[in-house]
């Protein structure tokens, strides 16, 4: 009876001794991290304490995540005296900006930081550390319990902090529209995953999407066409009429959404090539040849009909368009793209000379503005680095200009994922694996006098083929986790093997979340 009883003690602590030894299933894998036995228990009501900070602004984002995690568990918060708190945020000012600690023990959960963003992202890692991935979506597990006995946390002790600053994800809405509630769910995500930056790419030759209050014929016109798919090679424009756009209200409410969850909004005005919607909208000044028609673009590509920049109406049209945008978007960065804009038409009128749109805002330029005339941009820009993507971030570094690796090849997760038949139209050769994703090493053998000007990565989604919401999220997911751990995680700890075992609880919270996304890498499909 003794042997029996002795086995069945031994058992169990082997269990919990294997129970403690579980990887966590975190992304981004944080910096440090100490697992220990054990586990904290949350009960129907909890006691809170939560530092002051200027604005409550710690309090808030506590008071967030609490309405979040009631709505998961039915568990109810209340803030009160530190000393008979199970649950503490402290200010810690000696920490960075966006750094975190969390320490959970069997009796208590210590959050420290400096910043509302660092007790953000801790809570963040706290909402992965629980049972159900449901409390990350702020829903209830479908037939599942509220009870509070079924909700723990591991006992963990992490410390943490982001490897670069600006970890970002641009979605294309100049080609094709999905409106407000679509970016929305992709905020949500990209804050699940610690990304900050949402680059709103919002004009293109095939669609103009923001109001521009001085402009009006900019979304009257630049924002519809008389196709919803864009021609290229075999594929013809279908003729239906297409379009939308954001007013200036649509476009704040976002805002307010993204910051609430620490994601600045980066616009982008694309000039002067990629115009043609504003050209047609505005042709008499804005055209350089503004006697012959304009229309929305329909096609796929380049169009060489871009912004006529000797004329000093469309000079003044840029400003304008940057002073309502900074009215918008209160953040520190506009991007204005400057890629791949043909001189045809401007080699053809002597009287064209390139000038600046004109700052109001830090300015962000694709990487093709490092050549050509383009020594006025001096040094106080940011280049956006995709073609040949690490020798022009380290062309750019070294003129002293700062900064984001973005490279085409394999950061564009609008392209083919795999060479699988379930595989969405879109473009490239299935290459731009999950696996290729990750193993992107940003910043490699750059020298250390040079790292400084790196801010940081970015994914880009373009939009040619993708019509729809479904699309783009089943071809960014969850390819955008990989992004987010390198921008995150240190180098050195990152492995594909291991970040693809702890990928695997990723469907549960992309189905309470309600996004689609690929199945092949997951072993439960």
């Amino acid at each position: 009876m003794k042997t029996r009883i002795l086995m069945a003690v031994m058992c169990c602590l082997s269990m919990q001794a294997l129970r403690a030894a579980e990887p966590l299933s975190l992304i981004p894998l944080p910096a440090s991290v100490e697992q220990g036995e054990g586990h904290f228990r949350f009960s129907e009501k909890m006691r809170a304490s939560v530092d002051v900070y200027p604005g409550d602004s710690i309090l808030m984002v506590f008071n967030r995540f609490a309405d979040d995690f009631k709505a998961a568990t039915g568990i109810h918060f209340s803030c009160g005296k530190a000393s008979k708190a199970k649950i503490r945020l402290k200010h810690n000012a000696a920490m960075a900006a966006e750094a975190y600690r969390l320490k959970v023990t069997p009796e208590n959960v210590l959050i420290e930081a400096a910043r509302p963003a660092g007790f953000f992202y801790a809570l963040q890692t706290l909402r992965q550390l629980l049972p159900s991935r449901a409390a990350m979506a702020a829903v209830r597990p479908a037939g599942g319990t509220c009870r509070s006995e079924a909700w723990t946390l591991p006992v963990v002790d992490i410390m943490d902090a982001p490897r670069f600053a600006w970890r970002g994800f641009m979605l294309d809405e100049g080609r094709h529209f999905y409106g407000k509630e679509e970016v929305k769910k992709i905020i949500d995500v990209m804050a699940a995953y610690k990304m900050n930056r949402f680059h709103w790419h919002l004009t293109e030759d095939q669609g103009w999407r923001i109001e521009i209050k001085k402009y009006p014929r900019l979304t009257e016109v630049g924002a519809w066409r008389e196709s919803k798919v864009l021609g290229w090679g075999d594929t013809k424009p279908d003729g239906l009429r297409y379009g939308g756009c954001y007013t200036q209200d649509d476009a704040r409410e976002v805002v307010e959404y993204a910051r609430e969850r620490f994601v600045e909004i980066v616009p982008e005005v694309d000039i002067p090539g990629h115009s043609q919607a504003a050209v047609a909208a505005y042709p008499e000044f804005l055209s350089c040849d503004p006697d012959k028609p304009h229309e929305v673009w329909l096609w796929q590509g380049v169009s060489t009909d871009v912004i006529n920049v000797c004329n000093p109406k469309a000079v003044q049209f840029a400003k304008d368009v940057i002073d309502e945008l900074a009215g918008i978007f209160p953040f520190p960065y506009i991007h204005l793209g400057g890629d791949e804009c043909p001189t045809d038409k401007w080699k053809a009128n002597a009287h064209i000379a390139r000038k600046p749109a004109g700052e109001q805002r830090k300015l962000i330029f694709w990487n093709e503005v490092l050549h050509g005339n383009t020594g006025f941009l001096g040094q106080d820009i940011t280049i956006m680095a995709w073609v040949g993507a690490d020798a022009a971030a380290k062309d750019a570094a070294t003129r002293g200009m700062h900064t984001i690796l973005s490279p085409q090849i394999p950061y564009y997760i609008n392209r083919r994922q795999s060479d699988l038949p379930t595989e969405p139209r879109s473009q490239g050769h299935g290459t731009e694996t999950v696996e290729a994703v990750y193993n992107y090493v940003p910043m490699k053998g750059v020298p250390e006098t040079l790292q400084p000007k790196y801010m940081g990565v970015q994914a880009n989604f373009w939009t040619e083929w993708v019509e729809d919401a479904a699309t783009v999220q089943y071809l960014m997911l969850p390819r955008l986790a990989a992004v987010a751990e390198a921008g995150w995680t240190p180098q050195e700890k990152r492995n594909y093997p291991d970040f693809l075992k702890r990928l695997q609880a990723e469907p549960e919270y992309y189905r309470f979340r309600g996004v689609n996304f690929a199945k092949h890498v997951f072993a439960e499909y």
